[in-house]
């Protein structure tokens, strides 16, 4: 117990595929392009969505990081997608089914799906770039891309905090256990006391993370921070990277053409 930590939230997984030796920025680039174009497929364009769901899908057996670990991560952030159930209601159709007095459109179920389709096909490039690519080297391929530095930075000490409020977390947890003698992880006392001690840790965790915060800032004043992280020079991006960049923007370009297309 001592020496654990909270590493659920790295979604990195070190492997020697064609996908993992790619330049960052390379990887950015792509997924980038291809959430643009999930998100700018016209609604109902079936074939469309089957030729980007097989692009993807041969992206992440190339990788060779799983489609079981992309899968659950997927499914973890698909339920907020669902935030988009009233298009069911609201969008102007025929009628198929009555809820509760209200009436659910054939043309809103088709783009309920659509939406939802667009989520899944997202969420797993997004998936699969953080999977296979370190979180330092997105944050380098970034400020490459001339991405806002203050973004930058901001996404870099938000990806780190979680992991260090996290173990402060993990401490709080094993001190509770060990003043209430719960060995078995399953929490002692009534349920009236573990909400109170549950509302105490939070209260705890919040100051911790203020003066955790504050201890950190003045060290990194005091080694000289003045807003901007500096990294090594970027390698240059190798001529076959560029070609397989050209080539997947290229068809992506030609799956909306397509799906603007009548099938």
């Amino acid at each position: 117990m001592a020496g654990e930590h909270l590493h659920a939230l790295d979604g990195y997984r070190a492997r020697t595929s064609p996908v993992h030796h790619l330049d960052a920025r390379v990887k950015l680039v792509l997924a980038l392009l291809f959430i643009l174009s999930a998100v700018l497929t016209p609604t109902g364009a079936w074939p469309a969505y089957i030729l980007l769901t097989a692009l993807v899908w041969s992206a992440i057996i190339l990788s060779q990081v799983g489609m079981g670990f992309v899968q659950r991560r997927t499914a973890v952030v698909m339920p907020f997608a669902l935030a988009a159930v009233t298009v069911i209601f609201t969008t102007p159709g025929r009628p198929v089914l009555t809820v509760w007095k209200f009436d659910i459109t054939d043309h809103g179920l088709l783009r309920l799906i659509s939406i939802l389709l667009k989520s899944w096909l997202s969420i797993q490039a997004a998936v699969l770039l953080t999977a296979c690519t370190p979180f330092p080297a997105l944050l380098q391929a970034m400020s490459a891309l001339r991405i806002p530095r203050v973004l930058v930075v901001i996404l870099g000490f938000t990806y780190r905090y979680i992991f260090v409020i996290g173990d402060e977390a993990l401490r709080l947890i094993r001190g509770r256990a060990a003043r209430s003698g719960d060995l078995n992880g399953k929490g002692g006392g009534t349920l009236l006391w573990r909400a109170r001690v549950t509302g105490n840790m939070a209260g705890s965790l919040f100051l911790r993370s203020i003066e955790r915060s504050e201890r950190v800032y003045a060290a990194m004043l005091a080694r000289g921070y003045d807003g901007q992280i500096r990294t090594l020079n970027h390698p240059t991006v190798r001529p076959s990277e560029l070609v397989l960049m050209l080539a997947g923007s290229l068809l992506l370009v030609l799956i909306q053409l397509l799906a603007r297309l009548r099938w």
